[in-house]
């Protein structure tokens, strides 16, 4: 049975993503790596208290990453904050797992991520996806979901109205563009991990809903 350590545990794919592992027997463990701790508990479960700014590298040990890191600019308050945040310490955490012994690697990305692109939002996504891969992992497994379907915290006007567009909409929509459910995204992650694939692999959302 396998230990895995989640980053990210307080967003939509994160806290689903924990609900999944805490239920699958093939893991004995579940580390969430966290700012403060969460109110949950399981008997599998174990809640690191994590400073991103002054990360202990030796905390980053387990058999798989899950990463599911990020924020948005109106969040973080700036952009250079929000790089920190969805670049550094995503490079951060997987070069210290890569460092602790870690061969598997699941990141959280976004539809459209491109290091070359003008949109920052796009090119910060991008540039973290090459620096990721830069990390010789022996698996790697990068998802592209489109917009998200799921409960967040918060209440976020231009998400919902795009939401309900991609919802009701979404027989003209191509499928690499269509919505896709938090929960989905999180076995989708789950399974891939666990299929013995080694290598690089991107995952858009067409590929996600198949998974």
């Amino acid at each position: 049975m396998k230990t895995a350590l989640i980053v990210g545990g307080t967003g939509l794919i994160g806290k689903e993503l924990t609900s999944l592992l805490l239920e699958d027997d093939r893991y004995a463990q579940i580390i969430l790596l966290v700012r403060k701790r969460l109110d949950i508990t399981h008997k599998k479960l174990i809640q690191l208290v994590y400073d991103f700014d002054r990360a202990d590298p030796s905390a980053v040990l387990a058999d798989e990453i899950f990463c599911c890191l990020g924020t948005t600019i109106k969040v973080a308050g700036s952009k250079a904050a929000f790089y920190k945040v969805d670049h550094d310490y995503v490079i951060n955490i997987a070069k210290a797992g890569f460092a602790n012994g870690v061969k598997k690697f699941a990141l959280v990305s976004s539809m459209g991520a491109n290091k070359n692109s003008p949109i920052f939002y796009s090119r910060t996504k991008g540039e973290t996806e090459q620096d990721v891969m830069a990390i010789a992992f022996e698996s790697l497994y990068i998802f592209r979901p489109s917009l998200l379907l799921g409960t967040r915290p918060g209440f976020r006007l231009g998400e919902k109205i795009s939401q309900f567009l991609m919802v009701n909409l979404s027989f003209i929509i191509p499928a690499k563009y269509k919505a896709v459910q938090g929960r989905q995204v999180a076995q989708a992650m789950i399974n891939v991990m666990n299929n013995g694939q080694t290598g690089m692999h991107i995952f858009e959302s067409d590929r996600i809903a198949k998974l």
